[in-house]
């Protein structure tokens, strides 16, 4: 039975100018590969309301699972949860589940519960909490749609708070063989090798270290003695 399948959209101008680096999808791919949820597809797309709805509602469609990061803050331009929304056909307004645990969250740092910061309690009527133990302004989930903030550290609790929750399959299991050899030299028997190994992923990843090209050759797949048997073979092929 194939894994579950996800998606991610990344959401904000700052990662489209290169302003901000983004962190988040490197490490949801790496959970996600862990509990066995193959992430197949990531796109960033700016602070443009229908630009998010149009990505929302393809890759709900398409996918098991749709991870967003991005614009659900406090200022103007964070438009994310009223576009989730409206992807999905919802009312949206400020919860008092969600604005509970912001007034407990400003009342013990003695700080005030005002206008800008109660907007991170307007979530879709239908929606779920996600839980965010480190700045407590939740994220939500609606659908098959995980709704999370752009902060890396805030991404990543969310994220811990989200996929316990979630079914996953066989974890993607991979070896890597470093080859002193150019692309073009290894490309011929590589392909050969990769045919006779249809059920594993076999990837080439080039690099140049002091004027000497070499590659990374990676093998994939969800059986650890097959994934050992053919990097056995590779090792064969290129090293011996």
């Amino acid at each position: 039975m194939p894994n579950p399948t996800a998606a991610m959209l990344v959401i904000g101008d700052e990662i489209l100018s290169g302003r901000t680096r983004d962190a988040n999808m490197h490490h949801l791919a790496g959970q996600l590969t862990a509990v066995g949820i193959d992430l197949r597809e990531v796109r960033i797309v700016s602070d443009d309301a229908p630009a998010i709805i149009a990505a929302v509602r393809a890759m709900s469609a398409r996918f098991d699972h749709v991870f967003t990061s991005g614009g659900i803050g406090p200022t103007h331009d964070d438009i994310t949860a009223d576009c989730i929304a409206e992807a999905f056909d919802d009312s949206i307004d400020v919860r008092d589940d969600a604005r509970a645990l912001l007034q407990a969250h400003y009342e013990r740092s003695g700080q005030e519960l005002n206008t800008a910061r109660l907007r991170m309690a307007r979530i879709p009527a239908t929606a779920t909490l996600i839980d965010n133990p480190v700045s407590t302004a939740p994220g939500f989930a609606i659908g098959n749609v995980y709704v999370m903030a752009g902060v890396p550290a805030v991404f990543q609790a969310m994220v811990a708070s989200v996929l316990p929750g979630l079914t996953g399959g066989a974890p993607l299991l991979s070896r890597s063989l470093r080859v002193m050899r150019g692309e073009g030299d290894i490309a011929g028997p590589l392909g050969i090798f990769a045919a006779d190994h249809a059920d594993l992923s076999v990837g080439s990843y080039p690099f140049q270290k002091d004027g000497i090209y070499g590659a990374n050759l990676v093998i994939r797949g969800q059986d650890q003695e097959r994934v050992d048997a053919a990097f056995a073979t590779l090792e064969q092929l290129f090293v011996s």
